[in-house]
C-alpha cells in the first residue's frame, strides 16, 4: 500500500469489494428513482412518433409523466439531504501542531515508515480509545465544526487519541499503539472506500434529519438503504482494519503486545476514576481539572492492589507520552472539561456554578460538601415524615427512626425514607436537566455517554446514612474527608482510611439494627447527639 491509496495488504481486496457492494446499493437506488422518468421518456417518444396513438395511451402517458416528476422531486430532495446533511463528529479537544510538535513528528514518522498518508491533524478524546475520523464533509465547514486543513476536500482523516494514553503510556508504547491506527489512512485514501464511507455517513445523517418533525419521509428510505448496505459496510471496515494491522506488523510489533496490556489497564483505571472520583464532583457542580494526571495515580494504586498489574509501575521511570505536549496542564484541563460534558452533560465552559477543582482541594471542596449536602437531604426527608427534630440535625435522629421498628413496622421506616430520598433526588436531577434542556442533536446532545447507573432506594438511603455518619465523625471526632483514587470519597481517621463502615450502615438500613453502628461510633468517639453542620 502506498500513500496514493493503492491496496495490496491482506484484507484490503475484501474491503474494496465490500465498498463496491455498498456503492451498488446506491446505484440501484438511483436507478430505481430514474426508472419512472425513463419510462416517461419512452412513452413520450412513442407518442411523438405515432406508435402509441389512440386510447388509453394519452392518459397513461400523462399519469406516468406526473409520477416521474414526483419521483424525481422526492428523489432529488432525498439525495440533497444525504449529500448535505452533516455527519456526526465526536467532540474532541483540537491539538494544533504548535501545541504538540513532537507528537506530530512521531505520527508523521509512523506514516513514513508504513508508506501511508499522514493524518491531517490530531485531536484528543477523554476516553481510552483511538481512531481516524473524516472531517472533510462540506457541512462541517459550513457549520464551523472544522475549519483547518483537515476539512479541505481530499484531506487525510484526523487522528483522535485517547487523552489517558498520553499520561499513562510511555512514548514507545504510544507509538506502538498508534501504528495500526495511523496505517488506516492508506485504505481511507482509496476512492471506492472513501466514497462508500461517505455514502453510509450521509445515510446515517439523513436518518437523524428524518427524526425531526415533518421530515419522517426522509428517515424511512434512509433506514432502508442503511439496512441494505449494513453488512457490507461492516465487512468493509473489518477489511480496512485487517489491512491496517497487516501494514503495521513491521512497526514495534513486539512492544505493541505489551502496550495492549497497558490499554486494558488504562481503561480499568479510567473507568474507576470517572465513576468513583469525577462523578461525585460533577454532581456537586465542580469538575476535576486534571483527570489525566489523576489517572496515573489511579493506575499506580490499581497496580499496587492488583497482583495482575504488578511490575507495570516500573515503566514510570521512562519518558511519558505527555512530554510530547508543549503545555500538558492546559491540554489536561481542556480534556477534563470535555469529559464532564460528554459523561455528565456539564456546560461547555467553566462558570460560577461550574468551576474546576484541584486534587489537593478535592477532599474539602467535594467530599465534605457532598456528605453535608446528603445529610441535609436526609434530614429534609425526615422532616417530611414528621420525625421529631429533637436537638436538630443529629445522627441520633436518624438512628432512632430507622431502628424503631415498633413505631413504624419492620422495614417500613427504611422503605418510606428511601422512597422520599429517591423522589427528592429525581426532582433535583430533572430541575438541573431542565436548565440546560434544548433540541441539540448528534454531537451536541450531551451527555453522550452518561455514567450515572440506576440506584435503588435502599442504595440511596445507605449512601445518605453513610454521609451523615461521616459528617458527624468530622464534626465530633478526629476524622477528615479524604480521596481514594479508585474508590472516591473516603473517611480518614488519624490519617488512615476506615473501610469498615459500610457493613454497619447496611445492618441499620436493611435490618434496623443500630447496635453495630453505635459500637463503631463509640469506638471513634463520635457523639451521635451532637448536631451536624449542614450546607
Amino acid at each position: 500500500m502506498s500513500g496514493t491509496g493503492s491496496i495490496v495488504e491482506v484484507g484490503a481486496p475484501s474491503a474494496r469489494s465490500r465498498a463496491l457492494a455498498v456503492l451498488r446499493v446506491r446505484s440501484r437506488a438511483t436507478a430505481l428513482g430514474l426508472l419512472p422518468a425513463a419510462l416517461a421518456v419512452v412513452l413520450l417518444s412513442a407518442r411523438m412518433t405515432g406508435r402509441l396513438a389512440g386510447d388509453p395511451w394519452p392518459v397513461v402517458t400523462l399519469v406516468v409523466c406526473v409520477v416521474a416528476v414526483l419521483v424525481l422531486l422526492v428523489g432529488g430532495a432525498f439525495a440533497a439531504v444525504v449529500l448535505r446533511a452533516s455527519p456526526a463528529v465526536t467532540p474532541t479537544v483540537p491539538l494544533p501542531e504548535t501545541a504538540a510538535p513532537d507528537l506530530y513528528r512521531l505520527v508523521r514518522d509512523l506514516a513514513d515508515r508504513m508508506d501511508v498518508p499522514a493524518p491531517s491533524a490530531i485531536a484528543l478524546t477523554p476516553d481510552c480509545d483511538s481512531w481516524l475520523e473524516d472531517r472533510t464533509h462540506a457541512a462541517h465547514r459550513r457549520g464551523g465544526i472544522s475549519g483547518g486543513r483537515e476539512s479541505q476536500p481530499g484531506a487525510a482523516p484526523v487522528l483522535v487519541i485517547g487523552s489517558p494514553f498520553l499520561w499513562w503510556m510511555r512514548v514507545a508504547e504510544l507509538r506502538a499503539v498508534l501504528a495500526p491506527v495511523v496505517a488506516g489512512t492508506g485504505p481511507s485514501a482509496h476512492p471506492d472506500i472513501a466514497d462508500a464511507r461517505g455514502f453510509v455517513r450521509g445515510l446515517d445523517a439523513a436518518v437523524d434529519v428524518g427524526s425531526r418533525p415533518g421530515l419522517g419521509w426522509i428517515g424511512r428510505p434512509a433506514r432502508l438503504l442503511l439496512r441494505l448496505c449494513q453488512a457490507d459496510a461492516a465487512e468493509m471496515e473489518r477489511g480496512v482494519a485487517a489491512a491496517a494491522s497487516d501494514r503495521a506488523q513491521g512497526v514495534d510489533y513486539g512492544l505493541r503486545i505489551v502496550a495492549q496490556e497497558q490499554v486494558g489497564l488504562a481503561y480499568a483505571g479510567w473507568d474507576r476514576l470517572l465513576t468513583r472520583v469525577a462523578l461525585p464532583a460533577w454532581r456537586m457542580g465542580r469538575w476535576p481539572a486534571h483527570l489525566d494526571a489523576g489517572v496515573v495515580s489511579a493506575l499506580t494504586e490499581l497496580s499496587r492492589r492488583d497482583r495482575l498489574a504488578e511490575g507495570f509501575t516500573s515503566r514510570l521511570g521512562e519518558r511519558p507520552a505527555c512530554d510530547l505536549l508543549e503545555r500538558p496542564g492546559v491540554v489536561d484541563e481542556a480534556a477534563s472539561l470535555l469529559a464532564a460534558r460528554l459523561f455528565h452533560g456539564g456546560p461547555a465552559e467553566a462558570g460560577p456554578d461550574w468551576s474546576p477543582v484541584d486534587w489537593a482541594a478535592y477532599p474539602e471542596e467535594v467530599v465534605d460538601r457532598k456528605w453535608r449536602a446528603e445529610a441535609a437531604r436526609l434530614h429534609a426527608a425526615l422532616d417530611a415524615l414528621a420525625v421529631p427534630a429533637g436537638q436538630g440535625p443529629t445522627l441520633d435522629r436518624v438512628l432512632g427512626y430507622l431502628a424503631d421498628a415498633d413505631a413504624v413496622g419492620e422495614g417500613a421506616a427504611a422503605e418510606a425514607l428511601a422512597g422520599l430520598l429517591s423522589g427528592d433526588l429525581a426532582r433535583e436531577e430533572r430541575s438541573a436537566g431542565a436548565t440546560g434542556a434544548g433540541v441539540a442533536r448528534g454531537a451536541d446532545a450531551v451527555p453522550l455517554f452518561p455514567l450515572q447507573p440506576p440506584r435503588s432506594g435502599r442504595d440511596l438511603l445507605a449512601d445518605h446514612v453513610t454521609a451523615m455518619v461521616c459528617a458527624a465523625a468530622v464534626d465530633s471526632a478526629d476524622a477528615a474527608p479524604g480521596l481514594d483514587w479508585l474508590d472516591g470519597p473516603v473517611l480518614l481517621v488519624g490519617g488512615e482510611r476506615r473501610a469498615d463502615l459500610a457493613p454497619r450502615v447496611l445492618s441499620l438500613v436493611e435490618e434496623g439494627d443500630a447496635e453495630p453502628l453505635r459500637d463503631w461510633l463509640a469506638g471513634l468517639g463520635v457523639r451521635p447527639e451532637k448536631p451536624v453542620r449542614l450546607v
